[in-house]
C-alpha cells in the first residue's frame, strides 16, 4: 500500500513538472516573445508599406481591401470591395478613398478625386505614430498585445510574396468562440510581418513594400498642401 502511494505521488509530481515546463515554454520569455520584440523594433523604422486584406466573416460576405501608407507625405490610400451573396443578385460595394494631410478625397466614376467627408479611416499620421511608438495600430498585427496576452508557438518557415518568413501561431482571448487563433509570418532577415491570418474572421492580410516608394495618384489640390506640410516639419 505504501509503495503504491509513493508511486502515485511520484507520477503526479512528474505530470506537474511537465505542465510547468510547457507553461514556461509558451508563456515565459521564450523565443516567440524575443522575436516579437525584434518585430516591434523593426516596425519603428517603417515609413511606407502596403497591406492587402481578404475576409469572409459571415459566409455570405467577401471583402477585399488595399491600404497604402506613406508616412513621408502623410498620405493614406484605401480601396474596398465588398460582395454580399445573400441577395439575388449579389450586391457589391466599391470604395476608393485618399487622405492627404488630413483632407479626404473620394474617387468619382470618371476617375477624378473630389473632397469628401470623413469616413473614419483616420490619417496616415495616426498609423505612423503607432509604428514609431511601438504601439498597436489598426492595420499592422497587434504585436504588443500578442506579447502581453498571447500564447506564442513557433511554426514552420514559408515564403510569402517571395519573402522567406517564419510562421508563429498565437492564441488570444477573443473571437466568436472565446479564443482567437492567429498566425503571423515574420521575415527571417528583417523580422517584419509579411502575413497574418485570423480564424474567426476567416481573414488573411499580407504586407509588402516596406520603405519602398509608394506611387499615389494624388489630386492636384492635395499636392501643394502635402508638400508644404512636409516642409514645415
Amino acid at each position: 500500500m505504501g509503495d503504491r502511494y509513493w508511486l502515485w505521488v511520484g507520477a503526479r509530481l512528474l505530470v506537474g513538472v511537465v505542465i510547468v515546463a510547457w507553461a514556461v515554454s509558451y508563456l515565459g520569455t521564450g523565443s516567440g516573445e524575443k522575436e516579437f520584440r525584434k518585430t516591434l523594433e523593426a516596425m519603428k523604422q517603417v515609413h511606407t508599406f502596403r497591406m492587402a486584406y481578404t475576409a469572409n466573416p459571415t459566409g455570405t460576405q467577401h471583402s477585399e481591401m488595399l491600404w497604402e501608407i506613406d508616412c513621408n507625405r502623410d498620405a493614406l490610400h484605401h480601396q474596398w470591395h465588398l460582395v454580399e451573396n445573400s441577395t439575388n443578385p449579389p450586391s457589391e460595394l466599391n470604395q476608393d478613398d485618399l487622405v492627404v494631410a488630413g483632407q479626404e478625397y473620394a474617387r468619382q466614376t470618371d476617375g477624378s478625386w473630389s473632397p469628401a467627408r470623413s469616413s473614419g479611416f483616420g490619417s496616415a499620421k495616426i498609423y505612423c505614430h503607432h509604428l514609431a511608438d511601438g504601439t498597436d495600430g489598426r492595420l499592422m498585427p497587434q504585436i504588443a498585445t500578442m506579447i502581453q496576452r498571447g500564447i506564442i508557438q513557433k511554426g514552420d518557415k514559408k515564403t510569402v510574396n517571395g519573402i522567406r518568413c517564419r510562421e508563429w501561431l498565437v492564441t488570444l482571448k477573443g473571437g466568436t468562440s472565446g479564443l482567437e487563433h492567429d498566425t503571423v509570418c515574420l521575415g527571417l532577415d528583417d523580422h517584419l510581418p509579411y502575413e497574418m491570418t485570423v480564424d474567426w474572421a476567416h481573414s488573411r492580410s499580407t504586407f509588402s513594400d516596406y520603405n519602398a516608394p509608394i506611387q499615389l495618384d494624388l489630386p492636384e489640390a492635395a499636392m501643394q498642401p502635402a508638400s508644404s506640410n512636409n516642409g514645415s516639419n
